[in-house]
């Protein structure tokens, strides 16, 4: 508001100046030398405007500055226009211009438009307002520069004394809407307004506003009001302020976060949840304080930062901090836990640096801290059993074949405890080349087409616990090396329909660890020393593949099916590979017993493990299926292209058999299948695992067929589907819209994550389209979706009878029972044990500035819920009121 009312006064001066020096100049010396000796701001005393002796409109007449010593300063940087629809008066003798119906100023980017616009250049004043006609007041005056816009009933403006009365003053700052009845300018720096209202609603009667009857700006820093008032509905609620203070920046301001009560909890006592202090550092990064706590004891902080350099990178980086009390200190029911959690996310825009990126994703800490953790932002995340995180670095090498790639990796199981890291991981990899190739790159013959290519790998692997993560033990088992790997290969194109590829590979291993074992007499065991060193060994390999394509295509006279193909890939490989575990063998006693000897090498456990062991000379089998059908579209006159639909999109068998061996040739079978229906819609996919020999009554493999050729050994079935109404609906050229979801897309079958106590009642798949939504009384549609993700998985060990490890169905999915009102499930069952999965539910109500939200989680461990009512602008997130039952912890 502070900002386009200085635009206001400054164009009026620039107007006034242009429609003073349009006039003759020595009419106008007379004008101000008659200034000088007479208030020039005077009028007949019957104007009750300026009334009054105390006008702060009205110029001091001490004023005797003459135009004769002081030459006008040209301010003017364009022409000004200014229209009228109905007329446009000069009155050379009273020295003011009228514009009337529709009149419109214009000057570089400043536009005012009023109904009537009169500009006194005797009086130095302008002023501005409506007309009245049947339907009321209209044309209210409208200043607009830029994006920004201000309308008041009316302006009045002296050039002089730089002061200005404005009356029914509306503006928008940001997502701020002010109203003033009466807004007095005394300077530069400071501004009365009388009887204000402030909102974030753009309706033109506000859901709500907050009242005060009067309010100080200083431009450009702060407003300060005085007792202020929450109005609903045009109702004064009982909620008053005795006065309030609101900062002024076009960027982000330091400020408070209101917390919210916890009452729910009879374990912890009453609390507070998210209370805390944002630091808006710069432009291009901030801080968030958060802190939780507890009658108890028990407490939390989190500390969060958002950053972003324009075409440079942006990430964000949290760490949350909870010390957890159950109990009374002093009974055997007492607990305590101290859990921790670290998130960091860093992107590099591709503009920064097309020949490296620099990215991470980091999200570790202690394994319980969701399933434990006290606040409400972490509910969702109690079914996380793992945490990843990537930190990673890539240089491409102009003008070379070379890249780099440097990461450093976390894996971390929650249910164990268990923890693998790589600090870090190298690789260097060369891209393939072709020394041997023709003038301008040409490939034709075998040996152009032969081409090389190298690959080095190097890693610090690190093995640990929970307990012992971030400790000096967690780099006592560390272990360190690195792989070597190169090999050539060409193609040759055989009896005209086959191709053939021979390969030759190299790989040398690298250890900076390896083992010796002894055996200890007096404990009977075998003790294992890892010593540190350079050991390494090499293994090379080669091989030939032949491959080729069958087509088969069934054509059909009748019905819109015209065609099905068949693809058939088959492909039948050879490979030999020495034995290179022989020669690094070593042996040492294992018992009492002087002939019970154990065989070992000192790379057992390598980060690469040992060489291979025994002579591998087998033959490969891969057989790959394709089935695909054309169709003609369903109106035969139409000019539509067949549809090529896919049946099958693949069915691959894939097993090997190993002359070398002395027993147990064969492999098993390896299959996998998946296709995709109603249109993308249902994604099926199906794998498993064959094997053609009989286990002994322990278990183990022996070399003796099965009497039905082959034994399930495993198998896992996975199916999605997605659906929702605007499957039903037709767009204006008849054919029913498709939708965009993917249902092999975990967060559209498992659902998007709820922010439970949504501080800004937003949830993060709303779109701008929700916005302009209207309610309809009657045939209102009601759109609805529902995902659904299918699992089983079966295990036979030959022994035991077959079982079924997992059998359940997650399903979720949103209802909006009207354009306002929206419910979003999440859910699931398990066929098997017969039980709900995780469960959750949201409801939410768009009130237009203000929102609704309910999240619902009915039983389990999680069992809690969240109410939430607040604005929806973030200047005003503060306005607002939550309920919270968190759920009741337990420490193991």
């Amino acid at each position: 508001m502070q900002t386009n009312l200085s635009y206001i006064l400054l164009f009026c001066s620039i107007f006034f100046i242009e429609i003073g020096f349009s006039q003759d100049i020595t009419s106008k010396k007379k004008t101000v030398v008659k200034a000088v000796k007479k208030d020039t701001i005077a009028i007949q005393k019957k104007d009750s405007v300026f009334k009054t002796k105390k006008d702060s409109l009205a110029l001091k007449k001490t004023d005797t500055v003459s135009i004769d010593s002081v030459k006008p300063k040209e301010t003017i940087e364009d022409i000004i226009v200014h229209v009228a629809k109905d007329y446009t008066i000069q009155n050379a003798r009273n020295k003011t211009v009228t514009l009337y119906n529709e009149a419109n100023i214009t000057y570089t980017d400043i536009d005012l438009k009023a109904g009537i616009i009169i500009v006194d250049y005797k009086k130095n004043t302008l002023f501005a307002k409506g007309i009245v006609d049947s339907t009321g007041y209209v044309q209210r005056p409208i200043f607009k520069q830029g994006n920004q816009e201000s309308e008041q009933d009316s302006i009045i403006y002296n050039f002089k004394s730089k002061r200005a009365l404005i009356y029914g003053l509306k503006t928008k700052q940001g997502e701020m809407f002010t109203y003033g009845e009466k807004t007095k300018r005394v300077n530069d720096s400071t501004i009365y307004v009388r009887k204000i209202r402030f909102t974030t609603s753009e309706k033109e009667n506000p859901d709500y506003y907050i009242a005060t009857n009067k309010a100080k700006l200083v431009p450009g820093k702060k407003i300060i009001v005085g007792s202020s008032n929450l109005v609903l509905a045009d109702v004064p609620t009982p909620i008053f302020l005795p006065f309030a203070y609101f900062p002024l920046s076009e960027t982000s301001v330091s400020g408070f976060l209101i917390p919210a009560f916890d009452t729910g909890s009879t374990d912890r006592g009453i609390g507070f949840q998210n209370g805390g202090y944002y630091f808006a550092i710069s432009d291009y990064i901030d801080l968030t304080v958060l802190g939780d706590a507890w009658s108890n004891g028990s407490w939390g902080m989190r500390i969060s930062s958002n950053y972003k350099k324009r075409y440079r990178f942006n990430g964000n980086f949290s760490f949350n901090f909870e010390n957890i009390i159950n109990g009374i200190r002093g009974f055997d029911d007492f607990s305590k836990a101290n859990n921790f959690n670290v998130r960091w996310t860093h992107n590099q825009d591709a503009k920064a640096s097309p020949n490296s990126r620099f990215t991470a994703s980091v999200n570790l800490g202690s394994s319980r801290f969701f399933r434990e953790s006290l606040n409400q932002f972490n509910v969702s995340q109690t079914q996380t059993n793992t945490f990843n995180s990537s930190i990673n670095y890539s240089k491409t090498f102009v003008g070379t074949p070379f890249n780099m790639n440097l990461t450093a990796t976390h894996q971390q199981n929650t249910n164990t405890g268990s923890i693998t890291m790589t600090l870090p991981s190298l690789t260097v990899n060369m891209n393939r080349i072709f020394p041997f190739a023709g003038k301008g790159g040409v490939q034709k013959t075998p040996i152009q087409k032969m081409g090389f290519n190298y690959t080095l790998q190097g890693q610090y692997l690190i093995n640990t616990t929970d307990e012992e993560f971030l400790t000096s033990k967690m780099f006592e088992t560390a272990r360190a090396g690195m792989k070597h790997n190169t090999g050539t290969s060409t193609n040759i194109k055989a009896f005209k329909y086959f191709t053939l590829s021979p390969n030759v590979n190299y790989e040398e291993v690298w250890q900076f660890d390896y083992i010796q074992k002894k055996y200890d007499a007096t404990q009977n065991v075998v003790v294992t020393d890892t010593l540190r060193g350079f050991k390494s060994y090499r293994e090379y390999n080669a091989g030939v593949s032949l491959s080729t394509n069958i087509y088969g295509t069934f054509n059909f006279k009748k019905g819109r099916l015209k065609a099905i193909r068949h693809t058939f890939r088959p492909s039948i490989s050879y490979s030999y590979r020495p034995d290179f575990k022989d020669k690094h063998l070593r042996q040492v006693q294992q018992s009492a017993d002087a002939t019970d000897i154990l065989n070992y090498t000192i790379f057992d456990q390598g980060i690469y493990g040992s060489p291979s062991s025994g002579v591998s000379n087998s033959i490969g089998i891969t057989l790959n299926n394709v089935l695909e059908a054309k169709v003609a579209p369903k109106d035969p006159d139409s000019d539509a292209e067949d549809e090529k639909i896919t049946i099958l999109n693949n069915l691959n068998f894939t097993s090997s058999y190993n002359i070398a061996a002395d027993s147990l040739r064969w492999s098993p079978v390896s299959f996998s299948a998946g296709t995709r229906l109603f249109k993308d819609k249902l994604a099926i996919n199906l794998s498993g695992s064959l094997d053609p020999y009989q286990v002994n009554s322990n278990g183990v493999r022996i070399n003796k067929f099965n009497p039905n050729i082959f034994r399930l050994t495993n198998a896992s079935l996975t199916a999605n589907y997605s659906i929702s109404s605007s499957d039903f609906k037709k767009d204006k050229n008849g054919d029913k819209k498709q939708n965009n979801r993917d249902p092999n897309n975990v967060q559209d079958v498992i659902g998007a994550d709820i922010n439970p106590t949504d501080q800004f009642g937003q949830r993060n798949n709303n779109s701008n389209e929700d916005r302009n939504k209207e309610a309809k009384l009657y045939k209102a549609d009601i759109p609805w979706s529902i995902n659904l993700a299918y699992s089983t998985n079966y295990a036979n060990n030959g022994v035991d009878p077959g079982r079924i490890g997992i059998h359940s169905i997650v399903f979720n999915g949103n209802i909006e029972l009207s354009p306002k009102w929206k419910m979003g499930y999440s859910s699931g069952y398990d066929i098997k044990d017969g039980g709900f999965t995780f469960s959750r539910f949201n409801f939410t109500r768009d009130l237009d500035s203000w929102q609704f939200n309910f999240n619902w989680v009915p039983f389990g461990t999680n069992s809690s819920y969240t109410f939430f009512i607040g604005v929806k602008s973030s200047v005003l997130a503060d306005l607002k009121w939550d309920k919270n039952k968190p759920p009741d912890r337990r420490l193991f």
